[in-house]
């Protein structure tokens, strides 16, 4: 739920555990900027400016920041992290960079909805061999950073780099770090690949190494609320991406919101969550808690106004402007309970079971087999004047998830050039057929990538009847 009670966060102290040799797997492309040498699409590269030769100090006060996002996102999170008060920002492939200082890290990972993590930069050197990666990660003063008593993963990623390969380059660096450790205290960090207290991330290229620390711990689209395999719908949309296709539309919060694809209610719940200026990390902890910068009143401060900024706009947030709904009774009945468990108002969303073409502007669903919505009221029982504008984004069923034979497609179409006119519409899908199939006309195209799927965002302007 969206917790508006203070949150106590605690602090790993058990003993390490004994290490095993096991090896961190280079994480995937919505983890982390950047792919495997091997891999046939670009890299995601974080910035390489050579700015931080010398490593960098817990000490410094404005650090070097690189913020992972799906791809497709990179120019809306530049804009994003502009308005939370990134300075240098530079957009790359995968994500974006910024400097600012550590409030600035708090608020991206409490406030920003598009980035998959925040990475904070220790060095950015020339490195071509096994012997200076070792030298170079051996170098650092990793115990000015954390202690020994924490647990550990390094995920490497390569574009182009002379060395042999991923696994043997993440040995050298987790090796590397340990020894420095128990060169200046006895003592070393034990390894833990599956839930680590401190992440470091490596960047290696044809001759650099950067290497960061990740300051989010689990990504930052794991919102909080999505806490169980049954809570889920076959490939929901991820929490950032969803937030995206939101910014791309450039929805206001003032205009009519729908979505007719409902499934499990990621899209509206990020609206919603927008809508009631809901800061997304308010019920998670991040990888910054268990790094020896951690600023624990700062933090408390900032999270403390953005719960009070919760609870004015869950009051303040007007009713029934976004509505959902799912053909499936179960996709509806498991978005109604995501809502029920982040305690939205009363009647904030309206949700049916509806065929998406038979919706209309006004809330009605032209079926009668439409059935009440999570507040209980029957969306045929309302009556209201159609919107002369709205804006539809949704993730509708593509090849890759399940199929929706071509006759569908064609309502859907004729529903949405009869019915919304003046509406503007967004729809992602990796098939580029889907205008045709529909029978429109798109005005923009938008590619973005659906974790490893390639998509489109198609945008459609229904010319007002």
């Amino acid at each position: 739920m969206i917790n508006l009670r203070p949150v106590k966060r605690t602090t790993d102290t058990t003993p390490a555990k004994a290490d095993t040799p096991r090896q961190a797997k280079p994480v995937s492309p919505e983890q982390q900027p950047g792919r495997p040498a091997s891999a046939q699409r670009p890299a995601r590269r974080p910035i390489t400016d050579g700015a931080d030769a010398t490593p960098i100090s817990p000490g410094a006060g404005i650090f070097s920041y690189f913020c992972p996002c799906p791809r497709g996102l990179e120019e809306v999170l530049a804009r994003e992290l502009q308005a939370l008060g990134a300075r240098h920002i530079t957009p790359a492939a995968g994500g974006v960079g910024c400097r600012g200082d550590l409030r600035l890290a708090y608020r991206i990972n409490l406030e920003a909805r598009l980035p998959s993590r925040v990475l904070l930069r220790l060095l950015d050197a020339p490195c071509t061999s096994e012997h200076a990666l070792y030298r170079l990660c051996h170098a650092l003063p990793w115990e000015d950073w954390f202690d020994a008593r924490k647990t550990l993963r390094v995920d490497v990623v390569a574009h182009r780099s002379p060395l042999r390969s991923l696994n043997f380059a993440t040995l050298r660096i987790k090796d590397a770090i340990v020894d420095r450790f128990r060169d200046q205290s006895g003592q070393r960090p034990s390894v833990d690949t599956h839930h680590p207290d401190v992440r470091v991330s490596a960047f290696l290229s044809a001759e650099r190494l950067q290497l960061y620390l990740d300051l989010s711990g689990e990504p930052l689209f794991k919102r909080g609320w999505r806490n169980s395999a049954e809570n889920r719908v076959a490939a929901p949309l991820k929490e950032n991406l969803a937030a995206g296709l939101l910014a791309l539309s450039g929805w206001d919060r003032t205009t009519p919101l729908l979505d007719p694809f409902c499934g499990s209610g990621t899209l509206v719940i990020e609206a919603a969550q927008m809508l009631c200026d809901c800061a997304p990390g308010l019920d998670r902890h991040f990888g910054i808690d268990q790094l020896r910068i951690h600023d624990g009143a700062l933090f408390g401060t900032l999270h403390e106004q953005l719960r009070e900024r919760a609870r004015t706009g869950m009051q303040q947030a007007p009713r029934g402007l976004i509505r959902a709904s799912d053909l499936d009774p179960n996709a509806v009945r498991l978005t109604a309970e995501n809502l029920k468990t982040l305690e939205f108002p009363d009647g904030l969303v309206h949700l049916e079971t509806a065929d998406a073409a038979d919706i209309r502007p006004d809330g009605a669903a032209a079926a009668p087999t439409s059935q009440p919505d999570s507040q209980g009221s029957h969306p045929d029982s309302q009556s209201s004047q159609p919107d002369p504008r709205g804006i539809i984004v949704a993730n509708p069923p593509y090849n890759e998830r399940v199929s929706i034979p071509i006759e569908h497609w064609r309502a859907i179409g004729a529903t949405l050039r009869h019915h919304f006119g003046g509406w503007h519409v967004y729809l992602l899908t990796s098939d580029r057929g889907l205008p045709g199939q529909l029978g429109l006309r798109e005005s923009r195209k938008t590619p973005l990538f659906n974790g490893a799927i390639e998509c489109r965002l198609f945008e459609f302007t229904m010319r007002a009847r």
